[in-house]
This record gives C-alpha cells, sequence and structure tokens, in this order.
C-alpha cells in the first residue's frame, strides 16, 4: 500500500479554518468553555516532549495520571512509595492553571499481591486488608490535599458479561473484604480528603447489562451513605460503536442518579472489536479518516446536548504516537485514535468537533 498524495477538499477546508485556529491558539478549553472541562491523560515522560507540552497548555484545563497514580508505580512495595512522577504532573498543572484527576485508589488490576498478604504470604484477614487499604488512601490523599480536583476511587469493579445475576468482580479486594470494600474505600476517601470529588470509574458503560449492573451499584453505594459525586463512562470507543443512541441512554441513566457524569478515557479507535490486522500502518483511506471526524462531531454533539450534567470531558492520552491502543489489544498495531497525529498536528476531528454551529 502506497501513502496517498491526494488531499481531499474536505480536509483541506478543515486545515485551513484550523490554521485560524491556531493563530488565535484557541483550544479545546477554550472552545468548551461554557460546556465543561476537557482534559488529556499524561505518561511519564510528556514533560520531555515540547510538542506535548505546548498542546497540553494550549487546550486541556484538567490532566489525569495516565499510570503515574495507581497502586503499583506510585506505592510498589509496603515501605517504598514513588511520589516523583505524580508530584511533578501536580506542579505542571499548578503552574498552568489546571486542576488534576487523581487515578485509581482501589482497582483489582496493577495492584501488587503484597497489598493482599502476610509476611509468608498468606491472604490477608478483612481486617487487615481494610486497613491497608485505609492507610494507602490516607497516604496519597493526604499527600496531595487541596492539590487534586478528585478521585476515581473505584475503578472498573462491575461484571462484565450478560451470563450471571453477579453484579461485582470477583477480585481479590471483593474475596477478602466483602462485597462492602467498596463503601469502604469511599467512606475511607471522603475521611481522607472532605473537599475532594469521588467518582466511581468503568468501561463497557454504554452496553446496557453492564449499565444496569453500575446504575445497581450506585444506588446501593448512595444507601450506604457514600459520597458519590460523579460517574466516569470511559470512553474507549471505536469508529463504528457504541450507538450514540446507547451513550445517551448511559449519560442519562447515571445522571439520573443525582451525579454529575464524566467521559474519562475517550479514544476512538479505528478498528473494530474482531479486528486484527494492522490496516493503517502505511495510510488511512479518506473514507476512515472521514468516518473518524463524523463520529467526534456526533459525540460531542451529545456531549454538549447533555452539558448540564457533564462535568468533563477527558482524551486518554494527547497523540496518536503515545496512545495505549498501538499495543492493546494487539500489541505493535499502529492506531490513530485521538485528535493530533504522531507528529502532534491536528486532524481534521479537531476542527469538526470545535464548530460553532456544532
Amino acid at each position: 500500500m502506497t501513502k496517498r498524495i491526494l488531499v481531499p477538499l474536505f480536509v483541506i477546508i478543515l486545515v485551513l479554518c484550523g490554521m485560524s485556529m491556531a493563530q488565535d491558539k484557541t483550544g479545546l478549553k477554550d472552545f468548551f468553555n461554557n460546556n465543561f472541562l476537557v482534559g488529556a491523560a499524561t505518561g511519564y515522560t510528556f514533560m520531555n516532549d515540547s510538542l506535548v507540552v505546548d498542546l497540553l497548555k494550549t487546550h486541556f484545563n484538567i490532566l489525569t495520571p495516565e499510570n503515574q497514580g495507581k497502586w503499583g508505580p506510585i506505592h510498589p512495595q509496603p515501605d517504598k512509595w514513588n511520589f516523583k512522577p505524580m508530584d511533578d504532573l501536580v506542579a505542571f498543572a499548578d503552574s498552568n492553571n489546571m486542576q488534576v484527576i487523581g487515578h485509581t485508589l482501589v482497582w483489582h488490576s496493577q495492584t501488587p499481591n503484597w497489598v493482599f498478604e502476610d509476611e509468608n504470604k498468606q491472604p490477608l484477614s478483612r481486617e487487615q486488608l481494610l486497613l491497608r487499604m485505609q492507610e494507602h488512601i490516607n497516604t496519597v490523599m493526604g499527600r496531595y490535599k487541596g492539590k487534586i480536583l478528585g478521585y476515581d476511587v473505584v475503578n472498573e469493579a462491575v461484571l462484565d458479561g450478560d451470563a450471571s445475576e453477579e453484579i461485582l468482580r470477583n477480585s481479590k479486594w471483593r474475596q477478602i473484604i466483602g462485597d462492602d470494600y467498596l463503601l469502604q474505600a469511599f467512606t475511607f476517601a471522603k475521611q481522607a480528603d472532605p473537599d475532594a470529588q469521588l467518582y466511581y470509574n468503568d468501561y463497557d458503560m454504554c452496553d446496557p447489562v453492564k449499565r444496569d449492573r453500575a446504575v445497581k451499584l450506585i444506588k446501593s453505594l448512595q444507601d450506604g451513605g457514600a459520597q458519590i459525586d460523579a460517574v466516569g463512562m470511559q470512553g474507549h470507543w471505536n469508529i463504528y460503536s457504541p450507538t450514540l443512541e446507547e451513550i445517551e441512554k448511559s449519560i442519562i441513566a447515571f445522571s439520573e442518579l443525582g451525579v454529575k457524569v464524566m467521559i474519562t478515557e475517550l479514544d476512538m479507535s479505528l478498528f473494530n472489536s474482531n479486528e486484527k490486522g494492522d490496516l493503517y500502518r502505511e495510510s488511512i483511506p479518506d473514507s476512515i479518516v472521514q468516518l473518524q471526524s463524523d463520529r467526534y462531531e456526533q459525540i460531542f454533539k451529545l456531549f454538549r446536548k447533555h452539558a448540564a450534567v457533564i462535568d468533563r470531558v477527558t482524551f486518554w492520552g494527547t497523540t496518536d504516537r503515545s496512545s495505549w491502543l498501538n499495543n492493546f489489544p494487539v500489541r505493535n498495531r499502529m492506531n490513530h485514535p485521538l485528535l493530533f497525529d504522531r507528529n502532534a498536528q491536528p486532524k481534521p476531528a479537531l476542527y469538526r468537533i470545535m464548530q460553532p454551529s456544532l
């Protein structure tokens, strides 16, 4: 496959519009200023890339650590903490008038085995694990008290699939503590920083079965007295699905619980869930470029329609080069899911969502 030379007319028009935007430095955060915060997830080395730093300063007003705040990276051993990457992110955000989201306090993944074991590698008791959870939450939230807007307190606790009546994934947290481990986590978080916003975050929240489970979970936590300020809907979507109808149903369903909705990990894969090939390493067909642009435009139109309940939209990454989708679910497959390409240049989708008439 050879690289294309002809550029479709709609791309030329959008690029010319983009040149005008670039000249006055109008960014996403400015365009959606009256709607919601616009964020990006950042990796460990983002400050070493001046192009990415410039994009962050221009377009975003809230940052999420992609991995720096997860239990394994920040607390790898019982007596070892690695705060520097998170400290650097918080300092960068503070110096550039940005907010920060804490991600994440309790999760079944990227949590070391030692968290659940004693010195003899035997499972902890319920009381021991609750104490370990509380100490971790107190340490993290205590360090960043007043510096972080809110936290994904619990991440991805809802069970996948439709063949079970269960609501919760059978994680080690649940196996040792019980179903109330989420309520305990939110209680500890509220105690650690009463002024921080507290969120529940999960993926596939547009799937009707998982959405219903998540609604039941949030209701049960609220009935238990948990403070839940928002539900994070991870937007790991693709150019084919989910449908706008299912996205809207989820926004409405969660907002009816009396909480805000946050789109927390937005990207737009060029592949559907069943594709395994590396189709777009050399070039991207014009039809695919346009389809991605159409989808981004339609989805942001929907976000603006529900701006009264959507507090934040966060992209999972800044440029295509550093997107996690280059290695998931197919390792080393070239994907192009974000608004800025591998050279940190804006793509047609950016200009489609930044239209006054949208």
